[in-house]
């Protein structure tokens, strides 16, 4: 019974020594070994913690030196002391007079406070709850909020410990003491990306640290804070050109003391360039006496100022500067730009051209009279055009035939012979008058109608008793298949019928016995023209 319960106590404070270098005789009292029920212990003694992977930071094989004077083995203040060297701080006690536990927060008073950082140290008064007469210091290895924190600790005639302490459960240190608190490190210094250079985006990435932890952004220009300046990306403005950006980045992790690094930019800050997000254009037509208008497109940023200077052929147009100009002769044949300067504090002046205009012409060439088509459309006859008057009088002047509209191969001139495919069709010629620097015109001439044909007529007779039988072949270049009327007249008797095929058939009864005249009418169509003809017949009786 007994040594169970011996089992479940904890020494909390250790002996310490005095300012002159003498061991001071341990302060021992039975609150020493309160039983913390309250606190969840993690693990117990080096090897056992060590296996969980809870480590002792190598107090095993450094217990049997005296840090800061205290007391070793195992022994909180020892512990806790070689912690506080191990960090960096010398093996020289930082205050005089009594080591004890309890005199820690006392002696140091200007750096504790209630606040938990890991590699601080937790402390313990005198006959604070669950501790002795003289106090408790342990090791503040990790802070889960601030009222739940984790601490190693050793313990006089006790053994080492992990352990998580609760607020909540009355038995928190009495404060913090703050001899090398652990900081959120940098190991990799903070980054900006990009050149430093008026209206360019710098972007900012914070570095590598240890551990890794929430990061925050502030940007400096020559040392000075820049109000408001707290993204991770930056763009440079005109009042910064020729000074110096810093990067800076504060780093921070529960339990831990913010780091803070900084990263100055490569080079000071240099003018910025324009982005031309559309050209410059040209509207207008390239004709003399014409006015083309400049506008000046769009930039990045907004230019304070644009001017602009139009050019001929590459070479400036003197006077022409202004958003319009008046085409003149000296521009003939030369191709236009409108160049575009922009201009803006902070920034490279910058130039960009419009694309070139078409060459520029004098003007259109005036068809004064028209011109016209004579002739008769009909098979075999030759149309004939009639020229017009134009101005400059010099152009020169092509000629194009069509069928329907279509151009007719090898029909080039003032004349053209129809044949018999053009029968149905209208017939037009186009005439195309050009002249250097001048715009091009064309004029298209009719001829009157669509083209016609000339039908032949064969005609054969043929008697019967007081009868005759007469057959009309009619034939039309152009036409497979004549249609229309024909009308047979012998004397006073008359036949009329249609054309099938090219062919009619017509009998004339009551016919006297000789010879008879036989008149052939053939009446067309709209493409095919009127024919007449006539025949002989002897009439039997």
């Amino acid at each position: 019974m007994l040594s169970g319960l011996l089992a479940s106590l904890m020494p909390l404070a250790g002996p310490a020594t005095a300012d002159d270098g003498r061991v001071d005789a341990p302060s021992l009292s039975k609150y020493d070994a309160v039983e913390q029920r309250s606190t969840a212990y993690l693990c117990t003694g080096y090897v056992a913690c060590a296996e969980a992977g809870y480590s002792h930071a190598g107090y095993r094989t450094a217990a049997d030196t005296m840090w800061w004077r205290m007391y070793t083995g195992h022994n909180c203040t020892n512990y806790v002391a070689y912690r506080m060297v191990k960090s960096g701080l010398p093996n020289d006690r930082p205050w005089s007079g009594g080591g004890n536990a309890s005199e820690w927060g006392l002696k140091m008073a200007g750096i504790t406070d209630d606040v938990p950082i890991v590699g601080a140290v937790a402390w313990w008064r005198a006959n604070a709850p669950g501790t002795g007469s003289s106090g408790h210091v342990a090791y503040v290895e990790e802070v889960i909020s601030s009222t739940v924190i984790v601490i190693s600790e050793d313990s006089w005639s006790g053994d080492f410990h992990w352990r998580k302490i609760r607020k909540a459960d009355g038995r928190w240190p009495s404060g913090f003491v703050h001899f090398n608190d652990q900081v959120i490190t940098n190991v990799a210094a903070p980054v900006i990306e990009g050149t430093p250079k008026v209206g360019a985006p710098l972007t900012a990435a914070p570095g590598t640290w240890t551990p890794a932890g929430s990061y925050a952004f502030q940007w400096l220009v020559d040392g000075a804070v820049i109000p408001g300046a707290t993204a991770a990306q930056y763009v440079p403005t005109a009042a910064q050109r020729g000074k110096r950006l810093t990067l800076q980045v504060t780093a921070t992790k529960k339990g831990y003391a913010p780091g803070t690094a900084r990263k100055a930019a490569p080079s000071d800050v240099v003018v910025g360039d324009f982005r031309s997000a559309e050209a410059p254009t040209v509207s207008g037509v390239a004709e003399v006496d014409q006015v083309l208008t400049a506008t000046p497109g769009s930039w990045a940023p907004t230019p304070e100022s644009a001017s602009v200077q139009w050019y001929a052929d590459g070479v400036a147009i003197p006077g022409a500067t202004s958003w319009q100009l008046r085409l003149g002769q000296p521009q003939i044949d030369k191709r236009v730009t409108a160049a575009v300067t922009v201009r803006a504090t902070g920034y490279k002046p910058r130039k960009v051209s419009s694309p070139e205009t078409a060459p520029v012409i004098a003007g259109t060439i005036a068809i004064t009279s028209p011109f016209s088509v004579d002739g008769r459309v009909r098979t075999g006859d030759t149309l004939t055009v009639t020229p017009g008057s134009f101005e400059p009088a010099d152009a020169t002047v092509t000629y194009t035939w069509l069928r329907d509209g279509e151009p007719i191969r090898g029909a080039a001139g003032t004349t053209y012979v129809l044949r018999p495919w053009d029968v149905g069709s209208r017939i037009t010629v186009r005439v195309d008058l050009a002249r250097t620097s001048y715009r091009s015109t064309s004029q298209v001439a009719k001829a009157q109608g669509r083209v016609q044909t000339k039908p032949t007529l064969r005609i054969s007779s043929a008697s019967a008793s007081r009868r005759a039988v007469v057959i009309v072949r009619v034939g039309a270049p152009g036409v497979s298949s004549p249609r229309g009327l024909v009308t047979v007249s012998i004397g006073a008797k008359k036949v009329t019928g249609k054309v099938v095929d090219g062919r009619f058939r017509a009998v004339v009864e009551g016919l006297k016995p000789g010879w008879h005249k036989v008149r052939v009418r053939y009446t067309g169509t709209k493409l095919v023209l009127p024919a007449a003809g006539s025949d002989r017949v002897y009439v039997k009786r």
